[in-house]
């Protein structure tokens, strides 16, 4: 019996989870094809889905405790699954917060060639995927896999910046949209940070070990 209720739970949270990679995906989709409908529906709609969604995933995780006072292996599941939980809501918030950038920048032309934004974005969402799919198939190697890939994520967030900044100081009239692909990719960057939170929490899951965000202490468990 408990397996099926943490079966349900799962699903639910499954469910989130595409949500919320949709709600990445049209985020960033919604500045490169400067389609305003599409970051409107990621604002006015799913963000609205997500936090349901978020909301009603940990009461049935906290009533699951309360009620039949789970033992380590079960405990720990339910556990993760509210973590889980919560860095999925955090995403489709950075999601939202691209949308909103997205909404600034649609009318405006380009100040560059938009290239490492989507490579940034496509790298982020397939971190969160790895990150779920390491979850359901209980696989600690392709969970630290997510969390040595989040460096790549970080360098390419430096090197929009430092492009940006370039162009910032050779035109000033680039400031204020520059700032705004700045945030994107500061957005994108915390995206992946979370996808490794998710990856971290699948490691304490299946091995009931906590292992921190630093690259040293992953390179140990590789």
């Amino acid at each position: 019996m408990l397996e099926q209720k943490i079966t349900d739970i799962k699903e639910k949270l499954f469910i989130m989870a595409s949500l919320v990679e949709s709600m990445l995906e049209k985020s960033v989709n919604s500045l490169i094809d400067k389609d305003e409908n599409l970051a409107k529906e990621v604002i006015e709609k799913d963000e609205f889905r997500v936090n349901n969604l978020e909301i009603e995933i940990e009461e049935k995780g906290v009533e699951f405790i309360a009620l039949y006072q789970p033992e380590a292996s079960f405990l720990r599941i339910i556990i993760a699954i509210i973590k889980i939980n919560n860095d999925l809501e955090r995403i489709g918030d950075h999601a939202v917060n691209i949308a909103e950038r997205a909404l600034y920048l649609i009318p405006r032309p380009f100040v560059k060639p938009l290239i490492d934004l989507p490579r940034m974005s496509k790298s982020a969402r397939e971190m969160v995927k790895k990150s779920l799919d390491s979850f359901v198939k209980e696989d600690i190697n392709l969970a630290i896999l997510v969390c040595k890939e989040d460096e790549e994520v970080d360098s390419l967030r430096d090197q929009i910046i430092r492009e940006l900044i370039t162009y910032m100081i050779s035109d000033p009239s680039t400031i204020e949209r520059s700032i705004h692909l700045i945030s994107i990719a500061r957005n994108l960057e915390r995206v992946a940070d979370l996808a490794t939170n998710i990856a971290e929490d699948v490691v304490y899951t299946v091995k009931g070990e906590i292992i921190k965000h630093h690259r040293e202490e992953r390179e140990d468990n590789s």
